[in-house]
């Protein structure tokens, strides 16, 4: 008896943090994201229809998720050595007071993600998310091109390799997109 929960432990230890939820399914590959019916940290909305053309990573975290903090900088560096004309990370709250989320910014101030706070799991359970970390890889025409859950070396190196392929030539080469005339 001991054994087995000593093995439920580390089982539990290894896995994505989890939260409870009703199970929704999730958005899957070739398919349309849901809307994200909220504002930003500055109170402007988030619109997946003005990012086409772009690609857009949404991930789910939460204070309480430490393979969550670990992505958060993470995504922030990719953010920033890619530059926003060609990729825009949405980085969702899952359902916590505003004073936990407000801590994490605080923590990560430096970050230049889309950060948004997702209070009532409105967005949070539309995606279907039960397990954090949660994240969705949208392409630039706006369909859903990749999901991961949970945070690890093996996630970090699928989800770079997925990433180079969805970016355009000069994104990589970190020259600016063409202007249109």
């Amino acid at each position: 008896m001991i054994r087995n929960l000593f093995l439920l432990a580390a089982l539990l230890a290894a896995s994505p943090c989890v939260q409870a939820a009703d199970a929704v399914k999730q958005p899957g590959i070739g398919e349309l994201p849901p809307p994200i019916t909220l504002k930003d940290r500055e109170g402007d909305p988030v619109d997946l229809d003005a990012l086409k053309g772009k690609v857009v990573v949404v991930t789910f975290w939460a204070s309480w998720c430490g393979p969550c903090r670990r992505e958060l900088p993470m995504l922030g560096h990719v953010q920033k050595l890619v530059g926003r004309e060609y990729l825009e990370v949405i980085a969702i709250n899952m359902k916590e007071p505003r004073s936990d989320y407000l801590d994490v910014l605080r923590a990560n101030k430096d970050l230049d993600l889309t950060f948004v706070h997702d209070v009532r799991g409105v967005v949070t359970d539309r995606y279907g998310v039960t397990a954090l970390p949660n994240m969705f890889i949208i392409g630039q025409d706006g369909l859903i091109v990749q999901t991961h859950r949970g945070y690890s070396e093996a996630v970090l190196e699928s989800f770079a390799r997925e990433l180079m392929a969805l970016l355009p030539e000069e994104a990589l080469q970190g020259r600016a997109p063409p202007r249109s005339r």
